[in-house]
């Protein structure tokens, strides 16, 4: 699978910080030195990348990007491991935005139309209950409450953690009510997931 990118605008000492983890970061980084040389690259990856810079009022000058492209970091400072969460849920988010339909275990969830489907049994779904999905989906491990809260429902935002807890619980309702199914999200100690090896 192609790593999606991260286009790094005239912010050279987070490029620096993240240059040195590259190894170990599911994305690519790519540095330019100012926007008129990232305007001129004509091999850019426009679907798949997100852009930081140093500052977001230079947001208009950057040519044929749509707002979601971008990733305001003004909330600074961030611990690494709080930075990187926060670009894989924008990364994610992107790859929402562009695609249409993905398969997770036999059922077919269509971003456009925003249903989940499986035997021509369709079932419709809210924008944050595909989120969620997919986010369980795309990141290979167990998410805690706290974890779904941070990077679904927002850093910044007030929801408590017994909303998050009935947000899942009603929508693994949902899921078994139409599809007689109580294993497509799974509960675990240490959080929801998605079995990537369900056949």
């Amino acid at each position: 699978m192609t790593k999606q990118c991260i286009f790094i605008i005239n912010y050279n000492s987070l490029y620096e910080i993240l240059d040195e983890i590259k190894e170990n970061l599911p994305f690519k980084i790519i540095r330019y030195d100012n926007k008129e040389k990232f305007n001129q690259d004509n091999n850019v990856d426009k679907k798949n990348s997100l852009i930081i810079l140093e500052t977001q009022q230079k947001i208009p000058s950057i040519i044929n990007f749509n707002k979601i492209n971008f990733l305001d970091l003004t909330n600074l400072p961030l611990s690494i491991y709080k930075l990187i969460e926060i670009i894989n849920i924008h990364l994610i988010k992107i790859k929402f935005n562009y695609k249409s339909k993905v398969i997770i275990n036999g059922y077919e969830l269509d971003l456009n139309s925003k249903t989940i489907t499986n035997n021509d049994i369709i079932l419709k779904l809210t924008e944050k209950e595909i989120e969620v999905i997919f986010y369980l989906n795309e990141n290979k491990t167990k998410h805690g409450v706290l974890d779904l809260q941070n990077n679904i429902w927002g850093y910044s935002s007030d929801i408590e953690t017994h909303t998050v807890e009935t947000h899942i619980y009603r929508l693994r309702k949902k899921i078994n009510d139409k599809f007689n199914d109580t294993n497509f999200i799974l509960s675990h100690k240490n959080g929801y997931f998605i079995d990537q090896n369900k056949d």
